[in-house]
């Protein structure tokens, strides 16, 4: 039984939580504990993947005809000769239908060999990740990057899957309209998870990436489809979810009053999740799964959440919990945490950790402050440890 009350994180409310109950992530569906790692790898996390698939992000559709891919816009001497910039078309076809991914990707003229980078999964304005750099974001700071030595990319969610719940169908899905149809079916967040295995799928073709070194990056609900696309691909070599909160990072059981709930999501954004999903709407303690357990998935990867102080509806308390519940697979492949028992003060980031963390000050966001860390916490891995 987990139940947390800390000075500061808005204890008022959490006074009001009720004690819950959390899934063990080591236990089997036949009540067997898990304590060696091939019995997590070859029966615990095909089991959750699955639970998770069934019950919240359904399928991820494996098969296509053709994948292509094609630049359709390039500058040697983008950012002042600073970085290469490409425009990268990728299309994938099955059965007489196809979709395109458009990619926006820098890479850093100063480095001589491969470089690594981060993939933003954007689902806020295009404008968000200008190739011309007219329109500069701290959502994704790319000269901040390529200056740290990485490369950076992004595509944007509508190009997968329409962020509305009448139109989400009108893009990966059509390649696969039999998920419109069962109950476990694919949504939005898993055609957006999907597209980025297809990225990688083009970075594996481009010598300027370092294929072994690319992190998967979202914020809000792009930070639950980051989670989710590292869950399912062990391709992407670490992953940064940013206030992501209900059905990202943060715990479901939980259910913290000013914090977003099950049935709230699935009311407001019905295009997101399985239709499974919706019989835990009033119901959360019969999931067989909760968020500790999509982290872990990640294990033994890198991962790195975090939590804005006035972003009272992504839990911040619920995120913390749940990256520390996930540590117990991190202790199985012996990687040591560096989280502490409570979650750190405001503005403390844990980067020289297996799992990293902070609670920046302020609002539901993403800015140069999480960038900086999560260059930081990509420089320790991958540079120092």
């Amino acid at each position: 039984m987990l139940f947390l009350m800390i000075k500061g994180y808005g204890q008022n409310e959490d006074a009001k939580i009720s004690p819950y109950t959390l899934p063990e992530v080591l236990k089997t569906l036949d009540g067997k504990t898990v304590n060696k790692i091939s019995d997590w790898e070859k029966k615990r996390r095909p089991e959750l993947l699955t639970l998770f698939e069934n019950n919240i992000y359904g399928q991820m559709p494996k098969s296509y005809d053709h994948i292509s891919y094609k630049v359709v816009n390039e500058a040697a001497n983008a950012m002042d000769g600073k970085a290469h910039l490409k425009e990268v078309d990728i299309m994938v076809e099955r059965a007489d239908k196809s979709v395109t991914i458009h990619l926006i990707l820098f890479t850093p003229n100063a480095s001589k060999k491969s470089s690594p980078v981060f993939l933003l999964i954007n689902n806020r304005g295009k404008e968000n990740t200008d190739p011309t750099r007219k329109v500069k974001s701290e959502f994704w700071p790319a000269e901040m990057v390529i200056e740290g030595g990485y490369a950076i990319a992004a595509f944007h969610v509508s190009d997968a899957a329409p962020d509305n719940k009448e139109t989400y169908q009108n893009g990966v899905l059509q390649l696969y309209p039999e998920q419109l149809t069962v109950d476990n079916g694919m949504k939005a967040i898993g055609a957006w998870a999907w597209a980025a295995s297809r990225v990688m799928d083009y970075f594996k073709t481009d010598a300027a990436i370092d294929f072994g070194k690319v992190s998967i990056v979202g914020h809000s609900r792009g930070g639950k489809a980051a989670l989710w696309a590292g869950a399912q691909d062990q391709r992407f070599a670490m992953v940064f979810s940013n206030c992501s909160g209900n059905t990202g990072a943060a715990l479901a059981r939980r259910q913290y009053k000013p914090a977003e709930t099950i049935k709230a999501i699935n009311t407001t954004f019905p295009h997101w999740f399985n239709n499974n999903y919706k019989q835990f709407n009033d119901n959360v303690n019969a999931l067989p799964v909760d968020q500790h357990m999509l982290i872990s998935l990640i294990a033994p990867r890198p991962v790195y959440t975090t939590s804005a102080t006035e972003d009272l509806w992504a839990d911040p308390v619920g995120s913390y919990l749940s990256i520390s519940e996930a540590q117990k697979v991190y202790t199985l492949y012996g990687k040591k945490s560096g989280l502490s028992p409570d979650p750190p003060p405001a503005n403390t980031p844990i980067i020289r950790s297996i799992s990293g963390y902070h609670n920046r000050e302020g609002i539901h966001n993403m800015t140069a402050y999480d960038w900086g860390n999560f260059i930081r916490f990509a420089d320790f891995h991958y540079f120092h440890h």
